[in-house]
């Protein structure tokens, strides 16, 4: 009897989706992270170069 109830069990099945659901919203959040750290790292660089030329 405990056998057949825990093979219709679902909730292991649903935490493990809920589990995958969150690691792939982690990694697009870490992936807009980076191109937008790139992105303005990149201005940040081009400001500093701008400046430089200007005092020279």
């Amino acid at each position: 009897m405990r056998i057949s109830r825990l093979l219709k069990d679902k909730t292991g099945a649903t935490a493990i989706e809920y589990g995958l659901i969150v690691a792939l919203i982690a990694m697009a959040i870490a992936g807009t992270l980076k191109s937008t750290g790139n992105a303005v790292s990149d201005q940040w660089n081009k400001n500093a170069n701008a400046i430089i030329n200007l005092t020279k």
